[in-house]
């Protein structure tokens, strides 16, 4: 009898976890769906095209001395832009803890995701306005847009440990990035024959740039449906004597007191802060730095921008199968070291030497994806359960909300000396820093800390 019942139920219980597998799947790819839908704007807008042509735009408008004077105040026109990303994610820091709170403490991620997203998608496709001078114009659009994108990554991030089990997150989280980095390289190919035959459509260089700037945000509206129809919400047992939600602020010092009883988690949470600046900084202001002290063409950047988005993709996926093999940890401080090295080759390229921006392009291109990719992975192991959403403004607050000092650095240094060399050389500092603290995060002590179950290797 007893026997009887134990293989009637062996082959139930098989069939539940299919359909939990099953449905897990599901999920996983509609979540890789979101990277999908708002990389374009990383690509196109933040690293290509906007950084650039906000610059023109700010040196149109510059007085005599080439400052502009943004509420006032004395502004060189060319560092407007890393300014106005600085701000963004300050902007970012206050929002997030809010909408990480918000989330974890009503189970309502998905509606949040769908308004920080389609805000985000209508300023960058309101960014099909600009021309002429209006500079305060791109940059309060640039804000929005930005800020947008880094609240809708906390949620998007927050799903990762509640649809993957720990075996398979290197691995999720690693396809998201490169589902990412696609969409990246497909919209960069539409952009580059829009941009080069702007003059066959019919359209001035600006206007082929404006429109450009706008389809990433009808692009990123669009496929943002699909994991907003795939993902779902979980119920939450909401702790006694707690509404849905405090102010931004005093959810931010909650969850920075409750990681203090994960000391662990914090200090790795430190050296993603410092080493992850830098990777920001380097995205966002390499079109700058490649326009304005290398003097190349857009459709040199446009060309170079592509290609790290075809070899991110396979850098991504390459280093999730290295973090299988070496441990996740392991891998990111080898891509770190990549990074000082890439830095230090892109301050002596020669200015009008495309194939030399090329190879630089390609080194950055192997350990983007990966490094952000494994990092993600990496910390979700560290967080408690039930408390995915609220860390993860924290660790959004790390990705984009406090990558304002790598710009702020960027922007005074060129203000200061007047050579962009001098300020892509100074952004070494962030991953040398990063490597120090990161190698010296126990992560197997970590993960148990955060009572999670610790892989073979991490």
């Amino acid at each position: 009898m007893s026997a009887q019942t134990t293989e009637d139920a062996e082959p139930g219980a098989e069939d539940g976890r299919s359909a939990a597998a099953a449905a897990r799947k599901r999920e996983q790819h509609g979540w890789y769906f979101y990277d999908f839908a708002c990389s374009v704007y990383s690509t196109s807008v933040l690293t290509v095209f906007l950084g650039p042509y906000l610059t023109a735009v700010a040196k149109a408008a510059a007085d005599s001395d080439g400052y502009v004077h943004p509420l006032g105040i004395p502004v060189r026109a060319g560092s407007y832009f890393a300014y106005t990303v600085s701000a963004s994610v300050i902007v970012a820091v206050l929002i997030m803890p809010l909408v990480g709170a918000l989330a974890d403490r009503s189970g309502r991620k998905k509606p949040l995701l769908a308004a920080a997203a389609y805000t985000g998608a209508t300023a960058t496709a309101g960014m099909f306005l600009l021309g002429g001078d209006r500079y305060l114009l791109g940059g309060l659009l640039l804000i929005v847009a930005n800020a947008s994108l880094a609240v809708s990554m906390v949620l998007y991030n927050a799903y990762l440990p509640q649809i993957s089990t720990a075996e398979e997150r290197d691995t999720v989280s690693s396809r998201g990035w490169a589902f990412g980095y696609t969409s990246g390289a497909l919209v960069l190919v539409l952009n580059l024959v829009v941009y080069q035959g702007h003059d066959s459509f019919g359209l001035s260089e600006s206007e082929a740039v404006r429109i450009c700037l706008a389809s990433a945000g009808l692009w990123w509206g669009a496929f943002a449906i699909i994991p907003l129809r795939r993902l779902r919400d979980r119920a939450v047992v909401r702790e006694p004597g707690k509404g849905p939600a405090v102010s931004g602020w005093k959810q931010l010092v909650a969850t920075l007191k409750d990681m203090r009883r994960y000391p662990l988690t914090l200090s790795f949470l430190l050296a993603y802060l410092i080493y992850n600046d830098g990777v920001q900084t380097v995205i966002s202001q390499a079109s700058v730095y490649g326009s304005e002290e290398l003097e190349l063409e857009q459709s040199t950047l446009i060309v170079a921008v592509l290609l790290v988005q075809v070899l991110a993709v396979a850098g991504a996926l390459g280093m999730g199968r290295l973090a299988v093999r070496f441990g996740a940890q392991r891998t990111i401080l080898g891509s770190l070291a990549a990074w000082a090295v890439t830095l230090a080759a892109g301050y002596f390229l020669p200015a009008r030497t495309p194939a030399w921006f090329f190879v630089l392009a390609a080194m950055i291109g192997l350990v983007l994806g990966g490094s952000q990719a494994l990092s993600r992975s990496l910390f979700s192991h560290l967080v408690p359960a039930g408390k995915e959403a609220e860390y993860f403004s924290a660790y959004e607050m790390s990705d984009r909300g406090l990558s304002w000092v790598g710009p702020l650095v960027f922007g005074l240094t060129y203000q200061v000396t007047g050579s962009y060399r001098d300020a892509i050389i100074s952004l070494v500092v962030f991953f040398a820093l990063g490597f120090v603290l990161l190698a010296r995060v126990p992560v197997r002590r970590a993960v148990e800390a955060a009572g999670n179950p610790v892989p073979e290797r991490i």
